[in-house]
């Protein structure tokens, strides 16, 4: 049976792709199938067109399968190869499943009433991918583990910022209620995409959310576990460079697709990786 977990990589244009593009084959290959399983997780809801029930029932035979993959055979040929990745690395379980019931959460809410609230989403939805990815890029502090967890909350805050218009279009607002209260702008003026002073106010606010995590993030990488994360590393300044082109738009994603090219993901990655093979 052919490996698509490659495939499904190169062709979602992801900056995980240039990320850890010049990683090792071995691990590249294993972080290619860790990033299918979270690919097609994620499809399960956000892809298919059907009825929530049908998609609640996708995700609960999806989890099984793994569990039997962890056990025994699945039908799945990404689980069973996904279960001999969980192997070799000594990945942990729990962020695979947390993922899917991060996933799940999609379902269940469209929007969120305080902060606190989308915190638990981001973890659940980025930070679990953090968690599996160290296990395979290695490292040797256990802060390790922290930093994948404030790197995962900044990059799906950055994606949340990015995706203000789409989402909406979805009948989801990330954007926690409190924080539109605050701003006094209204879920009305959101689905009616309206770009204002107090929209303008509300997403400088949010920015600073995802930069402060940045930032914290920064303070739990040990100076000798950076070459090791280089991936991790590269796909911090690829969303940095994002929320700074937020800024630059003056948070006006409404009317702007704003993204970071090609070209971009591939010099930064490749400057990471530069760095930290030719200085350590």
């Amino acid at each position: 049976m052919q490996d698509q977990s490659k495939i499904i990589t190169k062709e979602s244009k992801s900056s995980f792709y240039y990320a850890f593009s010049l990683l090792p084959r071995e691990k590249r290959e294993a972080m290619n199938t860790v990033y299918a399983f979270c690919r097609k997780t994620d499809d399960i809801v956000d892809e298919s067109n059907e009825d929530e029930n049908i998609k609640y029932e996708q995700l609960r035979k999806w989890r099984n399968e793994l569990e039997k993959a962890l056990h025994g055979q699945s039908e799945f040929f990404l689980l069973n190869k996904l279960a001999k990745i969980i192997r070799q690395f000594n990945i942990p379980l729990e962020p695979f499943f947390e993922l899917i019931s991060g996933v799940e959460m999609d379902l269940q809410k469209k929007s969120y009433i305080s902060f606190d609230d989308l915190i638990h989403y981001c973890y659940r939805v980025a930070s679990t991918v953090g968690l599996m990815c160290i296990e395979i890029f290695g490292y040797k502090n256990n802060s390790a583990k922290d930093y994948a967890v404030n790197l995962g909350i900044a990059m799906q805050l950055t994606n949340i910022l990015r995706d203000v218009g789409k989402d909406v279009d979805k009948g989801r607002i990330y954007l926690p209620q409190k924080d539109l209260i605050k701003f006094n702008y209204t879920e009305k003026e959101l689905i009616q995409k309206k770009y204002n002073s107090n929209f303008k106010q509300l997403m400088e606010f949010e920015s600073e959310r995802a930069l402060y995590y940045f930032q914290k993030a920064e303070q739990f990488i040990d100076y000798e576990d950076k070459p090791l994360l280089f991936p991790a590393r590269a796909m911090q300044h690829i969303y940095l460079k994002l929320l700074k082109k937020i800024k630059n738009k003056e948070y006006d994603v409404l009317n702007n697709q704003i993204r970071v090219n090609t070209f971009e993901k591939a010099a930064i990655s490749l400057g990471v990786w530069a760095k930290y093979s030719l200085i350590y």
